[in-house]
């Protein structure tokens, strides 16, 4: 049985230090950590996009009635268009909920003002030509303004949500590569000191303590470049969360730290410790197959 290799404090028997510098790999690692941080921050403002979005995607048309139109036309125009096949529902809006609407524009005074009666239609098939659909719910509803506005934001709703898919493949990507690249460095390790490996193999190391040696050097080096790329990816993070403030609504500028608020913080401080333990197990797995080949 073979007895554990004693590591003193500071000591490198290995010489790690040297064949493992702490240059190329950090940098490397950092790079990563930097597209990291990017994709997790776009993945966020793609979400917050999509569920600001989605209120105006579940009216995907609406229809416009002229002022004090009766009530018997406001059902029967509701009547033909749920006969359509291609809706899915179709309501009147309420007033209060319409004044609401218009208030940014029309102030104080829009739910006392004469508003027209508008009409909210959802489809069942949100990839359907605008045009098509306008041209049917307009044949149905005689004289309404038809508008299809809400089509448009339901695939941009629909193209939010694929950007966020993306942001997930993109990351499982980064972290595919970054393990790659540590595997090569430790392979690069394991070629420079097979002999050294080979004699304290010999002198009764088991494969964890020579394992765990490159493991602990390759998680310090991958924490430092994940430290350093998430920070480097800080100014950029910030300027675009300040360029996106507007589109994220009113009372968005308010958030706690300006900008700096905005960001994915959770995320962004899990990249370095998670670039850390993918180096270690990379590492330890990359050791542990090679000293396998062993005699």
């Amino acid at each position: 049985m073979r007895a554990p290799l004693r590591r003193a404090r500071g000591r490198d028997p290995l010489g790690l230090r040297r064949v493992m510098a702490d240059r190329l790999l950090p940098v490397l690692v950092g790079a990563m950590a930097l597209l990291a941080a990017l994709t997790l921050a776009g993945a966020q403002g793609a979400a917050g996009l999509a569920a600001r979005w989605q209120d105006g995607a579940a009216a995907a048309v609406t229809l416009q009635l002229p002022v004090a139109s009766p009530a018997v036309r406001i059902e029967a125009s509701l009547a033909a268009l749920r006969a359509l096949p291609e809706v899915a529902e179709a309501r009147a809006m309420d007033r209060a909920r319409l004044g609401a609407l218009l208030q940014p524009w029309l102030g104080e005074a829009a739910p006392a003002l004469p508003l027209p009666v508008v009409l909210e239609v959802r489809l069942r098939d949100l990839s359907l030509a605008p045009e098509a659909i306008a041209a049917k719910l307009a044949a149905a509803v005689p004289g309404a303004a038809v508008e299809t506005h809400g089509v448009w934001v339901a695939r941009l709703v629909a193209l939010a949500r694929s950007l966020q898919a993306l942001a997930v493949a993109t990351l499982a990507l980064v972290a595919g590569l970054a393990a790659a690249v540590v595997a090569v460095a430790v392979r690069a390790g394991i070629a420079a000191r097979r002999d050294a490996i080979g004699v304290l193999h010999d002198l009764g190391a088991t494969d964890g303590d020579i394992a765990g040696r490159f493991a602990s050097r390759a998680a310090l080096l991958t924490g430092l470049g994940g430290v350093g790329g998430t920070l480097a990816a800080l100014p950029a993070l910030v300027l675009l969360a300040d360029l996106a403030a507007p589109l994220q609504g009113a009372g968005a500028g308010a958030a706690p730290w300006g900008p700096l608020g905005s960001l994915p913080w959770p995320g962004l401080l899990a990249i370095p410790p998670l670039a850390s333990v993918l180096g270690w197990v990379t590492a330890q797995w990359t050791v542990r197959l090679w000293l396998r080949r062993l005699p």
